[in-house]
């Protein structure tokens, strides 16, 4: 483990993207070729989304794990591409259901064409996935796929529950980010260990290692709401809170809060809106929720780094240990 961590320093975000650039022509290269439509409204949206950019983390992990494991065939870039597709169609549900009018510095799709669009085009890149799938023709990637997928739909309505709901507790929020996030994470790892021919254990660590980066990205993600602005996280800060949804800063500034800033809490929760927003993130900061949530996700990313002991070193096992530090460290 030790030198696992250690290595991992010689490598920036900049350095892993480098290292995965050739794969990842092939990917972005295959995405936009699969994404072409005889549908004109379908072919505006794919190309917003394209041009939204974004760091194609899913994909790059895939095609990292693949090479980590040995992998020297092609197939992987249409893996990723099918993680990428996966990763798209929820966020565009996603921004539907938040009634996003933003993400990554840009006008959302629903917000440019409307809930319809978004909503269905997003079901077009879910069975645009499932095509791919089957070209693979590899029951077993399938039903890894399939059962993510699956997985992710119920983090959606969990989510969904959890909206305006304070009293969710710390274990609610992580079976949530466990189904939204982390499941693909880990499966987008996995696989990578299936092409590769891996032996189960270490199929097993490399799932592991996804999920644990899943976490401590996500926890990270939810801490940035706090700490970021929209020039750096693609959002304003609060649009967490102004959603009504319980994420791990407030769930543990909760915890510690006197009766009255307890109270603002629960209210803005349950309320929505970003009325009292300066007051009840300085009640958020004062409580030391946010120290907790990071050392939370630095646990996570430690957890990540530690799975990835299992396999036989190499530059690409550096890139996914150099991922878990950067997922944890993008705020600094």
């Amino acid at each position: 483990m030790s030198s696992t961590a250690a290595r991992s320093n010689s490598l920036d975000f900049a350095g892993v993207r480098a290292l995965a650039a050739n794969d990842m022509k092939d990917v972005d290269a295959l995405i936009r070729h699969r994404l072409s439509s005889d549908v004109v409204l379908i072919n505006r949206i794919a190309d917003h989304i394209i041009a939204g950019g974004g760091k194609r983390l899913r994909p790059m992990l895939h095609v990292l794990a693949a090479r980590t494991a040995g992998y020297q065939g092609t197939e992987h870039a249409k893996l990723a591409a099918i993680i990428e597709f996966i990763h798209t169609s929820t966020l565009l549900h996603d921004d539907v259901v938040d009634e996003s009018d933003m993400r990554r510095g840009r006008k959302t799709a629903n917000a440019l064409w409307g809930n319809a669009a978004s909503v269905l085009v997003g079901d077009f890149l879910y069975s645009r996935s499932f095509q791919l799938m089957v070209e693979l023709d590899d029951m077993r990637i399938m039903r890894i796929l399939a059962d993510t997928t699956n997985t992710i739909a119920e983090g959606e309505v969990l989510q969904l529950l959890n909206i305006g709901n304070a009293d969710v507790d710390e274990s609610a929020y992580l079976a949530v980010i466990e189904r939204k996030t982390a499941v693909l994470f880990a499966a987008a790892t996995e696989l990578g260990g299936v092409l590769g021919g891996l032996p189960e254990t270490q199929v097993a660590a490399l799932r592991r290692y996804g999920m644990e980066l899943g976490y401590a990205f996500q926890i990270a993600d939810d801490l940035l709401d706090y700490v970021s602005d929209a020039e750096t996280l693609g959002k304003n800060i609060g649009d967490d809170l102004a959603e009504g949804k319980p994420t791990l800063p407030l769930i543990y500034a909760m915890q510690t809060a006197d009766a009255d800033q307890l109270a603002s809490l629960r209210h803005a929760i349950e309320h929505g809106g970003l009325d009292s927003l300066d007051r009840i993130v300085a009640a958020i900061r004062d409580s030391g929720a946010l120290e907790r949530t990071h050392e939370r996700a630095v646990t996570h990313a430690t957890a990540a780094r530690e799975a990835l002991s299992d396999l036989l070193p190499s530059t690409h096992r550096d890139a996914l240990a150099a991922l878990a530090d950067y997922s944890v460290e993008r705020r600094f």
